[in-house]
Parts: structure tokens; C-alpha cells; sequence
């Protein structure tokens, strides 16, 4: 079921409405829906290379947008909503020890959730649910997923098609060494 998902939101690229689908599947992505927005990036951008930042600042925004409804359902509807959510993602066993760490290394949280391959409506859901500052939260979202989108399109509008298996294989583990990198200077820096 999940590849027919994917193989659905993949064709969406190619309709006359790629933007509106980006947006929308961008903004579901941040509270609900299984697949990244990135599968319809990049070939939307290999497609239009002229239009790589456009589509990066759509999805973005939606995406940010996306984020402050999962927020929302942290805050608001956790046992409605954010709850089942969770355990749809096999995460409800660690929420509880989430919450009271969640609050000192929230906008770590994000910003690693944001670039990574983590699910990042897990960090929205949870950023509500813990009541993390939502200034905090929207500065987070935008950094992280700014730098995810952005560098996906700079990457593909620079070197094109051939860069395509490096972004879908490759990047998502890139961002994680970098993070895990970047908290282990920190880590030196405060401890040696």
C-alpha cells in the first residue's frame, strides 16, 4: 500500500497542478501523510530547473505551515489524534521520556527532524504535545526545512538529472553524519 502511495504522489510531479500538490503533500507531511515532498521536487526541478527555488519556497512554506498543524494536534488533540499518530509510527513507548527532554533539546529536535530522514510530524506532534515555545518551533521549522529544501534544489539546478541518485540515496544519510557531527563538536567543545 505504501508503494502505491508513493508511486501516486511520484505521478503528481507530472500533472499541470505540481505546485499545488507540492504544497499540499508538503503540508500533510509535516502532521500526517508517509511521504516526503522531495519525491515530488526533485522531479519537478529536473523538469524546470529555472523554477528550483520557487519550488523549494513552496514547499518550505508549506511545509512550515504543515508543521504548525501538527503542532496543533500535539497541543490540542493529542488523544484524539497526536496519539493514534504515534503509535501508527511505533513511537508511544518513548513519549513519555521524550516529554522531559523534549523541553530543554526541543529546537534540536526540529532542526535534526527537519533535515534528516526522521519523521518529522513525530518532532511537530510532539513539539505541541510538550509544549515547546512556538517561537521556538517556527524558527526550527524554517531553518531545518529551509536548508533541506533549498540544498535539494541548488544541488539539482546546479548539476541536473545526474545528481538525482546522490539526493534520493545519499542525502538523507549525509544530513544525518552532518548532524551527528555538528552535535559532537558541541558536545567536545562543552565537555573538554
Amino acid at each position: 500500500m505504501l508503494r502505491r502511495l508513493y508511486n501516486w504522489t511520484l505521478s503528481l510531479a507530472q500533472s499541470e497542478h505540481a505546485l499545488w500538490a507540492l504544497a499540499i503533500v508538503a503540508f500533510l507531511e509535516s502532521s500526517v501523510f508517509p511521504i516526503p515532498p522531495d519525491i515530488l521536487m526533485i522531479p519537478m526541478i529536473i523538469a524546470r530547473p529555472n523554477r528550483a527555488f520557487l519550488i523549494a519556497g513552496i514547499a518550505l512554506l508549506a511545509s512550515v505551515l504543515g508543521g504548525l498543524l501538527g503542532y496543533y494536534i500535539g497541543a490540542g488533540l493529542f488523544d484524539l489524534v497526536g496519539q493514534p499518530l504515534l503509535d501508527f509510527y511505533g513511537k508511544e513507548d518513548a513519549a513519555a521520556q521524550f516529554n522531559e527532554r523534549f523541553k530543554d533539546w526541543g529546537a534540536w529536535a526540529v532542526l535534526i527532524a527537519g533535515i534528516t530522514p526522521f519523521p518529522f510530524k513525530v518532532i511537530t506532534i510532539m513539539s505541541g504535545w510538550t509544549g515547546l515555545s512556538l517561537a521556538v518551533f517556527i524558527i526550527s521549522s524554517i531553518i531545518a526545512r529551509g536548508l533541506r529544501f533549498y540544498i535539494i534544489a541548488l544541488l539539482l539546478w546546479k548539476f541536473g538529472a545526474p545528481i538525482r541518485d546522490f539526493i534520493e540515496k545519499r542525502l538523507g544519510f549525509m544530513f544525518t553524519v552532518f548532524v551527528i557531527l555538528l552535535l559532537g563538536g558541541f558536545f567536545l567543545v562543552k565537555y573538554i
